[in-house]
């Protein structure tokens, strides 16, 4: 384990935890499966399927970040991260393994922290495609709060061009 790599990843996140030391390590299998690297735009590509402390260090390690798009969030819960490699169209889909017995806070992050990365993870194909580039689009102004939102996220409510938060969805399914 590089010591000086996750203290830096701790600093960035703000504590350690085994959460982090989860992300942390599906970072160091991406890079020895992969090959890859720090991202500098939207080379490497992550798709991370829970919003938890283990993000923060793919953030960190590996530019993988909202802002540049080359973070995304699909949202089942799992301690699972899906790589790709733009250049190469490799993929991979890092899953956590359940683990076995119960164990305290610090031995579970030193567990996972000094485990080879073949026995805290299963290394799978990631059942969809490479999703696309980011795109910029046109900022439309709502015309209930006089808010901007992308063009992609505006709906249309008694004739006006409203945002997902205006908007009053309609339904009839039971």
């Amino acid at each position: 384990m590089d010591k000086l790599l996750w203290d830096e990843a701790v600093n960035f996140h703000g504590h350690e935890c085994p959460g982090l030391a989860i992300g942390f390590k599906a970072a160091e299998a991406a890079i020895k499966k992969l090959g890859i690297n720090f991202s500098e735009d939207e080379e490497i590509v992550c798709v991370t399927e829970n919003d938890a402390c283990g993000v923060d260090a793919i953030q960190y390690i590996l530019s993988c970040t909202f802002g540049k798009g080359n973070l995304l969030y699909k949202d089942t819960g799992k301690h699972a991260f899906s790589f790709f490699n733009r250049s190469t169209n490799e993929s991979i889909r890092i899953v956590l393994k359940p683990f076995e017995k119960e164990m305290d806070r610090e031995k579970r992050q030193e567990l996972i922290l000094n485990s080879n990365i073949e026995d805290i993870f299963e290394f799978k194909k990631p059942k969809f495609k490479l999703p696309e580039k980011a795109r910029i689009f046109n900022t439309i102004k709502c015309e209930v709060c006089n808010e901007g939102a992308p063009e992609h996220k505006i709906r249309l409510m008694d004739g006006k061009k409203v945002c997902l938060d205006c908007f009053e969805d309609y339904t009839r399914k039971l």
